[in-house]
């Protein structure tokens, strides 16, 4: 064992508003929860401009003030909220034992999987440099900045489809840059998009470059086949190639998709590990907004409660 080693009730892993949502109750309930923020403390959000489509802000605010903001009460209430990353977890048996920045062990009677999801980007210079400028992971999210404007998608799936026809709706032009000659997406996904006026598919096309110096204004395409390159003008693009849930140190020990999202028992937090909850966008491929991340930390946190308190009295 870790020279360094710290016995907690309730150890949350991963922050975000399923995180801080998780510790604001665990700490409301005396389980004196103990955070590690992760390697992107605040989640997805401290990388989002305005978030207009949360309740309680009439005005919109700012995706890292608002984090900042479930941070602040979280502490308020008695969470331990601290920076550092759990790099390995053994859930093997009761109570857990959990290495932090691989040097401290944490054990834990309970924990609570916050980690979540990350976008995964094309991996071009010019998408970083305007990421948040223009740039955006989540169409459900930031369509609504662009309404009436001409935009881009990258995609070519279900998720894809869904968002184009989302923007389909708000905005004047949507194109949709498929990089095969074919759709991944089922056919009544295809049909939606292909039947959209407003939509105009460029297949066997990637994307060479997004133009702009401080905005997007446009984006250069490179023809897959033959290589020719055209140039499209648009204020908005929306990568829609995918999620990536950060669960890879639980693959031991609890029960995942094929994706490697978390399974849990419908209608609650539980996973397949009595004392292990999980909730955000490590276990919810579909939804994947704050409030329902937020939401589902609430629940992680009262299975949490319940499940601690049948252990004491047992």
């Amino acid at each position: 064992m870790n020279q360094e080693t710290e016995k907690v009730e309730c150890l949350i892993i991963g922050s975000g508003p399923a995180g801080f949502t998780a510790a604001i109750y665990a700490a409301r309930a005396d389980m004196k929860p103990v955070m590690y923020e992760g390697l992107q403390p605040g989640g997805q959000l401290t990388i989002t401009t305005e978030v207009e489509n949360y309740p309680g802000y009439p005005d919109g605010i700012e995706g890292p003030m608002m984090m900042d903001n479930f941070k602040k009460q979280a502490v308020r209430l008695g969470a331990d909220i601290r920076y550092g990353i759990v790099t390995s977890v053994d859930f093997s048996q009761r109570p857990f034992v959990c290495v932090v920045d691989e040097k401290k062990t944490v054990i834990a009677e309970s924990v609570i999987i916050a980690t979540g999801a990350s976008a995964k980007w094309l991996g071009i210079p010019s998408e970083q440099k305007l990421n948040g400028s223009g740039v955006s992971a989540c169409a459900v999210c930031d369509g609504f900045f662009y309404r009436g404007q001409d935009v881009a998608i990258v995609g070519a799936g279900d998720t894809a489809c869904e968002e184009a026809s989302y923007l389909a709706k708000l905005c004047n032009k949507v194109h949709m840059i498929v990089r095969r000659d074919t759709f991944r997406a089922s056919k009544a996904m295809q049909h939606r998009v292909e039947n959209t006026p407003n939509i105009e598919i460029h297949f066997n096309s990637e994307t060479d470059e997004i133009l702009g110096e401080t905005m997007v204004e446009g984006a250069r395409l490179k023809n897959t086949v033959d290589g020719s390159m055209k140039t499209i003008n648009v204020t908005g693009f929306f990568v829609a190639i995918g999620h990536t849930p950060n669960t890879s140190i639980f693959k031991p020990w609890i029960d995942m998709d094929e994706q490697g999202y978390i399974i849990t028992k419908p209608g609650s937090s539980y996973t397949n590990v009595e004392g292990v909850f999980a909730c955000g966008d490590a276990q919810d491929k579909i939804y994947r907004q704050a409030v329902t991340a937020a939401g589902s930390g609430c629940m992680a946190a009262l299975d949490t409660e319940r499940w601690l308190a049948s252990q004491h009295s047992a």
